[in-house]
């Protein structure tokens, strides 16, 4: 009975989030502004607060360890601006930063 409560609750949970925001901005005449400037600014700001994460946790004092990092962050910035292809660039820095620390 328990495992069936959790289930419901998770399910619910997940169903008010969903919808909720189509209920808050019920809106005939297009997007509600605040949901249009939500869409312009969060996803840099995602991938910003991804990179600080990423980073989080490098050594500066001990620079062998900090080259596989800046190696596939220079590769993810350039493979970016010279084909703007994001799965391309995550792609390959991914490939370079796994082959330089094994």
């Amino acid at each position: 009975m328990e495992t069936f409560i959790i289930i419901t609750m998770v399910t619910l949970g997940t169903v008010i989030t969903s919808f909720l925001p189509f209920i808050l901005f019920l809106n005939n005449s297009g997007n509600h502004p605040y949901i249009t400037y939500l869409g312009k600014v969060l996803p840099n700001d995602a991938i910003g607060l991804l990179v600080v994460y990423c980073l989080k946790g490098i050594n500066l004092m001990n620079p062998s360890l900090v080259f596989p990092e800046v190696a596939s962050i220079l590769c993810i910035m350039v493979l970016h601006y010279w084909k703007n292809n994001a799965l391309l660039s995550i792609g390959a820095g991914t490939v370079i930063y796994m082959s330089i620390i094994h």
